[in-house]
């Protein structure tokens, strides 16, 4: 290592260091407390340690997609964090907090629920695993992840996809309205 400063550290020699990563989160509800359960979520995610929450967009109202005729809209929005946690770790604690708020699994891919938290991308990690694709497969084609992220990230990219604000321009969003009068508190 050569370095004017004299306190430099060699990071190629620290162990146990791992780089932080951006991870997004899309958050929805369509059953019981909507709003409260959103809050739960992004108090959960927040709690979680080596999460940091950078921000959290706005509450939209969203018609669901692939459910039953009659299901409930949903109220989403989305979480960006950075982490030096693993994609499998996220996973398992996005699910750990969908079973704390009641997540009935039982009723199918597309069935109402109380708590839907998916891992949309880490990092620019790309996997195909069985429970685990990243980034989310689904992600670049639904409104209700797409709108929130450009919101609060507007030079997001959904890796081998391409820019977030371009994908909104080529989705459905008719279905996706900001709720004004709904506000999710965040630290």
């Amino acid at each position: 290592m050569t370095s004017p400063n004299p306190h430099a550290i060699d990071t190629d020699t620290l162990s146990g260091m791992k780089p932080l990563r951006k991870v997004v989160y899309s958050i929805g509800s369509n059953l019981g407390d909507r709003l409260g359960h959103l809050q739960g979520a992004v108090d959960a995610l927040s709690d979680t340690p080596d999460v940091i929450v950078v921000d959290v967009s706005s509450v939209y109202e969203t018609e669901p997609v692939g459910g039953p005729e009659d299901s409930p809209a949903f109220l989403n929005l989305v979480l960006v964090a950075e982490t030096t946690l693993e994609p499998r770790t996220l996973l398992e604690r996005a699910q750990a907090i969908e079973d704390a708020f009641g997540r009935d699994r039982s009723g199918g891919r597309w069935a109402p629920r109380t708590l839907d938290v998916d891992l949309i991308v880490v990092g620019h990690v790309e996997l195909d695993q069985a429970d685990l694709k990243l980034p989310h497969p689904l992600a670049g084609e639904r409104g209700f992840v797409l709108v929130p992220w450009a919101e609060i990230d507007g030079h997001a990219s959904l890796p081998s996809v391409g820019p977030v604000s371009d994908l909104v321009r080529q989705v459905d969003t008719s279905g996706v309205r900001l709720r004004e009068d709904l506000a999710i508190e965040s630290d």
